[in-house]
């Protein structure tokens, strides 16, 4: 096996080291900020629970080319390899020995409706194997936040005792999950036979790149347009201002339908640009990055512009007009600045925006390519398995979950951002 990037492999970890490289820059100016920001227990939970998903995302970011068998697999596909490959036959409920419905058998000459025995499921002593997998969780956790206590500041404002316990919670959730699986489909199976715990921490990696790369590519539009028609004002503004009031009388969703179409025609008229499905849909997956960047830039441009207008109007703005300093620097040390608190807070409310945003999209058909693990595919695969008797309801509980956690602990985090940053609150 060789490494290999794709192209959204490439955007995430460059991302990740440009944001390691910042946090360390800023680190000083604004650690009074942070430490407040991490105050609130309920802040400190929420930043460890995105961190988790964060970590799911990067291990389903390191992919491996298989030669002989000619496809792409990551490290959570050779974690989970025991569940990729072993498929059942159709549906099976959570925990479960035999399928979700009855199928037709002749036993000894007889014609029969029965519950065929799942082919990958190994029946053992649930109560043992939890205290096993929990008991590990444990060890694992109380290493990590030795290794912190060991190393943190004393005097740290911070109640940590939040945070560890949040941090052994998802571990030891997350052990007991892992190690069940290599006994039992511990969420079900799907209408192939698939193992809906792998799909859905597969879909952590498309939910999490398309709030975070989609703001990526929304940032530097929405900033350099915001603060150029708030400065120059005249013309310049006049033209930004009909550009973004143009794009919103557009709805959003049939602009992103038409691109993502012209899109798919696209790849499906090269498909030697491919040498495995997964490069494929991870392309497509770039393409609804940049669009979903280009249409949501509008959002924060208005913000910025705004701000930047009474920002300009300042005496030490004026002052630094006044002693002729060049536009450049003014807006380089002066206006940005003093926008960062609405940038960083929007950037943390927008993730979950897109979130929901993909799977909308994957839920109508134009988000996702459909053999691509994502939430909103999954949830778009319910919709069906609802309506059948018995009901399947365990695919869309997952992505409903797993969405949901996402979504709540950045909307905390952001309120707390907010809050933080606003200076009309008092800390």
């Amino acid at each position: 096996m060789n490494i290999t990037l794709l192209w959204t492999d490439i955007m995430v970890w460059l991302l990740l080291s440009a944001t390691i490289l910042w946090g360390y820059i800023v680190s000083n100016r604004a650690r009074e900020q942070w430490i407040a920001i991490f105050k609130s227990p309920i802040a400190l939970t929420s930043a460890i629970i995105l961190l988790f998903y964060l970590s799911f995302a990067l291990i389903d970011s390191i992919h491996f080319r298989v030669e002989n068998q000619n496809r792409v697999i990551s490290l959570l596909d050779m974690a989970f390899e025991h569940r990729v490959k072993d498929r059942e036959r159709t549906y099976s409920a959570p925990f479960a020995l035999k399928e979700y419905s009855k199928d037709i058998a002749v036993i000894n000459g007889e014609t029969k409706q029965i519950y065929r025995d799942l082919k990958y499921v190994h029946s053992g002593n649930i109560v043992i194997d939890s205290i096993k997998a929990i008991s590990i969780g444990l060890i694992v956790s109380l290493f990590l936040i030795y290794i912190h206590i060991r190393y943190r500041k004393k005097s740290s404002e911070i109640p940590w005792i939040s945070g560890y316990i949040t941090l052994t919670i998802l571990i030891v959730l997350f052990s007991w999950l892992y190690i069940m699986s290599f006994s039992y489909h511990v969420l079900g199976t799907d209408k192939v036979g698939g193992d809906v715990l792998y799909e859905t921490l597969k879909s952590i990696r498309t939910g999490v790149l398309i709030g975070v790369l989609t703001t990526l590519v929304m940032l530097p539009i929405s900033i350099a347009l915001g603060v150029s028609a708030g400065f120059f004002r005249g013309w310049i503004d006049d033209i930004i201002q009909y550009i973004y009031t143009t794009l919103n009388s557009i709805p959003s969703v049939l602009l992103i339908s038409a691109t993502v179409l012209i899109v798919q025609v696209l790849l499906d008229n090269h498909p030697d640009w491919f040498q495995s499905t997964l490069e494929r849909s991870d392309l497509r997956l770039l393409f609804l990055v940049v669009i979903l960047g280009v249409t949501s830039w509008t959002g924060l441009c208005r913000l910025l512009r705004a701000e930047t207008l009474k920002i300009s109007q300042i005496d030490f703005v004026k002052a630094s007009k006044a002693f002729g300093v060049s536009n450049f620097n003014i807006i380089r040390k002066h206006i940005i600045p003093n926008l960062m608190h609405i940038i960083l807070i929007s950037v943390v409310l927008d993730f979950s925006g897109l979130v929901l945003a993909e799977a909308v999209l994957s839920y109508v058909g134009v988000g996702v390519d459909p053999t691509m693990y994502s939430w909103g595919n999954m949830i778009n695969q319910a919709r069906l398995e609802m309506a059948r008797e018995p009901m399947v309801w365990w695919s869309l509980f997952s992505s409903f979950i797993f969405m949901s956690v996402l979504v709540l602990s950045a909307n905390l985090f952001s309120d707390r951002i907010q809050f933080i940053l606003d200076p009309r609150n008092e800390v």
